[in-house]
């Protein structure tokens, strides 16, 4: 089994960008936004090859567990959170659960990959990297300058992949641009190779109280073998941090493999209207799944549980309707959707 990548899924967060389809009670992950599977049963079919991966483990929050076990299955390894703390220590109960010489490949649970073997190709790539001990970050192939992703800025090159000279926050335009005519920086997708060994010796280097805490959680929780709830006492002392200030920012064993792969983190409404387009838009851009008639529009969405959508000489618009909730954003509002005070309940 070591033998074989160990696929680590983190199911976290609300998708509050996504209201008035994604709620609390159906958050992101478990609707299908993309074809007839949903996100994270998407998250699953892409590590389903058990030549190359081992049964995947999820961590995700008590809220998502029913949603889990419906779209899983209840043999499916699940890591219950008493509480969030972010990705550092979410990645670390699986890590302290796995074989120390296991090889974790971390992934949210909400992202699109239209390209699924070279997905695969670059997690073997990096399991590659991560049996010689590095820790190792994708780097995802920008196409344009987006200043809503952080950026990776790739170093010398090594055997199946490039040192990973740092992280970089989220830039302005100006920056962005650089970065793309640069050549050399890739957005940050969240997608992490490592040993799970390493793993917790580069936090007991850096968070070591994060790390005791986890241990602890694990050893005196409850597991009755598809499901671990870590101990709830331990888990809450530990100080949430993500997995990229934590670890990968202090390392300096850390590496990035390059992939371009159709991705994205279908963070918006916008975000989806880009990934839809790319399986199928009419001529002037519209993307519709609705009862719709879009007069002289142009690069607009239409998003329907329902009633008719009806738009006339509009450009960039997306209009959502789910139950008695109408949204209508621009593509540069979608950013913002998520401080709507509707959003999120």
């Amino acid at each position: 089994m070591t033998d074989l990548i160990h696929p680590v899924i983190l199911c976290g967060g609300g998708g509050t960008r996504l209201w008035p389809m994604s709620r609390p009670a159906r958050p992101k992950p478990f609707l299908p936004l993309l074809g007839e599977r949903t996100l994270f049963q998407q998250a699953l079919d892409r590590v389903a090859d058990t030549s190359v991966f081992a049964p995947p483990t999820v961590v995700a929050g008590e809220a998502h567990v029913a949603p889990i076990r419906e779209q899983g299955g209840d043999a499916l390894p699940l890591i219950v959170e008493p509480m969030g703390r972010n990705t550092a220590p979410a990645i670390a109960l699986a890590a302290a659960r796995l074989p120390a010489d296991a090889v974790m490949l971390v992934c949210p649970s909400d992202h699109h990959i239209g390209d699924v073997p070279a997905f695969v190709a670059a997690a073997e790539a990096a399991a590659g990297l991560a049996r010689q001990g590095y820790l190792v970050a994708f780097g995802i192939a920008p196409d344009r300058p987006e200043t809503g992703y952080g950026y990776l800025k790739q170093g010398a090159a090594i055997e199946g992949g490039f040192e990973l000279e740092r992280f970089v926050e989220k830039p302005d335009r100006e920056r962005a641009e650089e970065f793309l005519a640069d050549g050399s920086y890739s957005w940050n997708g969240g997608i992490f190779a490592f040993g799970a060994g390493r793993f917790m010796e580069e936090l007991d280097r850096h968070r070591p109280d994060m790390a005791d805490a986890v241990r602890r959680a694990v050893e005196q929780g409850g597991d009755d073998g598809a499901t671990l709830r870590p101990d709830a006492e331990a888990f809450g002392n530990i100080a949430g941090e993500s997995v990229d200030y934590a670890v990968m920012e202090n390392t300096d064993r850390a590496a990035m493999v390059p992939v371009s792969m159709a991705w994205s983190d279908i963070g918006n409404w916008q975000a989806l209207h880009e990934a839809r387009a790319a399986d199928g838009a009419d001529a002037a851009g519209n993307v519709a799944d609705a009862r719709h008639d879009l007069a002289d529009c142009t690069n607009v969405m239409a998003v329907s549980d329902g009633p008719r959508i009806s738009v006339v000489g509009l450009e960039g618009v997306i209009v959502v309707v789910d139950g008695d909730d109408v949204l209508v954003t621009s593509a540069a509002g979608a950013q913002d959707v998520g401080k709507l005070s509707g959003a999120g309940k």
